[in-house]
């Protein structure tokens, strides 16, 4: 059996913002990914994926974006090769190809077991991310096989689906980015939107992340949200991030011809139903947009940034044709049927008593309820933008602190003994 201090579970930018700060303090870890660094980056996402906050945005514990293109929007691989730059440059005991099937608690710490080996450590930090499984609605369950069902995490390109039609479920950043893609690329386009948040790429010449930064948005605290579970619910951003710097939203998609119904409610065979709710959604999303805009223009008169910003330019309001209720996808020649409708987290193999009744894990700022677990990089984790490539760096702060005070490090000798105990 191996020993060591801690295990870092996920070698995503979370698992390595604290496996830096960890290597920083000297505390003896290791960092175990079911595959290689960033490996959802390399192989869970479409092709033609950009981040959706800019370059400049892209910080992680000792880093700072320093390219020729901070404006832009990276790749998904570009995004995977910084981070196994940043880990090799750091020097982060990374161990790839190691998934973690179980960790148990035994005496003072825990056993964590790989396929391969075991391993002893005091300390688990949990770093496998918000985006684990993807979760596709029980009305997939009823869908005629004859449709080819795929996940914003399966799907690659549009050349790789089958011919015909395709129906996307799910209107955040993901689904509305393959929507728009699909449709660009020819396709006949079916869109099952239900809530969702609206913003435009940019506003008065800037970027929007950069008004949601200054205005304190992303930084907004756990501990200032009523519920903080339907914060952590909230859908995604509708952006997208490309060189054109384009507006992506539902008057867009549909303008280009994309059908945009409500949300899906139910399927049987190759008969999909949906709400009427559209209208309500849309309405609802337009009013928090204009909101945040009033937001920002009083922002830039308190702070006198008149001549140092641009006018005024608020998207317009989304108007769409009357959404049908009820469509026989056979007969709309719809051929696949893509879910974007979000993520569960798969905890099965961490002790039961850090779960909730959903599975999910129990914590507060990254403390879960048995004393040497942790987490980083889950969503509102302490703040907004916790699932952030930037944001998880302050929770990676946080917990490795709170491990220097309440968890202090054991040295080599002492965990060498365990291990062989």
């Amino acid at each position: 059996m191996n020993a060591v201090d801690t295990v870092v579970v996920g070698a995503g930018h979370a698992g390595l913002a604290i496996s830096a700060h960890l290597t920083a303090g000297g505390r003896d870890h290791v960092v175990l990914d079911r595959g290689r660094t960033a490996e959802r980056w390399r192989s869970e996402r479409w092709d033609s994926l950009r981040l959706l906050t800019p370059n400049w945005m892209v910080r992680l514990p000792g880093y700072d974006y320093g390219g020729p293109d901070p404006e832009g929007y990276m790749t998904a691989g570009e995004l995977a090769e910084l981070l196994d730059r940043y880990s090799l440059a750091l020097g982060l005991p990374v161990l790839e190809n190691t998934p973690v099937q179980s960790v148990v608690r035994a005496d003072d710490g825990f056993v964590v077991t790989t396929p391969d080996d075991t391993w002893w450590a005091a300390n688990v930090v949990v770093a496998t991310g918000a985006c684990d499984v993807p979760l596709v609605p029980r009305a997939g369950a009823g869908l005629d096989p004859a449709i080819t069902q795929l996940t914003s995490s399966t799907y690659r390109n549009p050349g790789r689906l089958p011919d015909g039609g395709v129906l996307v479920v799910g209107a955040s950043a993901s689904g509305l980015q393959i929507a728009d893609e699909l449709r660009r690329a020819g396709r006949e386009v079916v869109l099952a939107a239900g809530s969702h948040t609206r913003l435009p790429r940019r506003y008065r010449g800037m970027d929007v992340m950069w008004w949601l930064e200054a205005l304190g948005s992303l930084d907004r605290s756990v501990d200032d949200v009523g519920d903080v579970d339907r914060a952590r619910r909230e859908p995604s951003l509708q952006l997208v991030g490309r060189s054109d710097r384009a507006r992506l939203d539902l008057g867009t998609v549909s303008a280009a011809g994309v059908r945009v119904t409500g949300r899906l409610t139910g399927v049987d065979g190759a008969v999909a139903s949906f709400d009427r709710d559209l209208a309500d959604a849309v309405r609802t999303a337009d009013e928090r947009l204009r909101r945040l805009l009033q937001r920002i223009d009083e922002y830039v008169t308190a702070h006198g940034l008149e001549r140092e910003v641009g006018e005024p330019d608020a998207p317009p309001a989304v108007a769409l044709p009357e959404a049908v209720d009820r469509l026989d996808l056979a007969a709309a020649g719809v051929r696949t049927v893509i879910w974007a409708t979000g993520y569960r987290r798969d905890h099965r193999w961490l002790p039961a008593e850090a779960l909730d009744a959903h599975g999910e894990l129990r914590h507060r700022y990254g403390m879960t309820p048995v004393p040497g677990l942790f987490t980083v990089g889950q969503r509102f984790q302490t703040r907004r933008n916790s699932t952030f490539i930037g944001g998880s760096r302050h929770d990676a702060a946080l917990v490795a602190a709170h491990l220097d005070v309440v968890r202090p490090g054991r040295s080599r000798t002492e965990v060498a003994l365990r291990g062989r105990s």
